[in-house]
């Protein structure tokens, strides 16, 4: 399996008083990188939510943390799919340092749902296609 890379720069906005990246933010670079992910597969997320009614929400998320990264560094974040399930995916995203230093790594559970009523759905061909490919 491929694996998308993303960089990322801490901002001042990131950080908490110690000058870290609160580790809530790690969230949001995955998230970030997940969409980006998606997009880089041709996959636009406003047109699956208005034409197929569908999208994708994060079901579970276990996230070690390991170094701490600071204001103005550069992370590199990425997405690898580890499993493919008929209505969901799971990820593996990890955050490291210019160095190679890993700052955080999750295990992602992506689950397709219809808007409408938050259900699950089977994630549609086309797109089966691409992460595939």
């Amino acid at each position: 399996m491929n694996t998308f890379n993303l960089q990322v720069r801490v901002y001042y906005e990131d950080v908490d008083v110690g000058g870290v990246v609160y580790y809530a933010n790690y969230l949001r670079y995955f998230e970030r990188a997940r969409s980006e992910w998606l997009r880089s597969l041709g996959v636009n997320q406003e047109r699956l939510a208005a034409v197929e009614g569908i999208g994708f929400v994060v079901a579970r998320a276990e996230i070690d943390f390991r170094a701490g990264a600071r204001l103005d560094d550069l992370l590199s974040v990425t997405v690898k799919m580890t499993e493919h399930k008929k209505t969901y995916l799971w990820l593996e995203q990890e955050a490291r340092l210019a160095d190679g230093k890993l700052c955080a790594k999750a295990r992602i559970q992506a689950a397709c749902v219809r808007h409408s009523d938050m259900r699950p759905q089977p994630i549609p061909e086309f797109l089966t296609t691409r992460i595939a490919a």
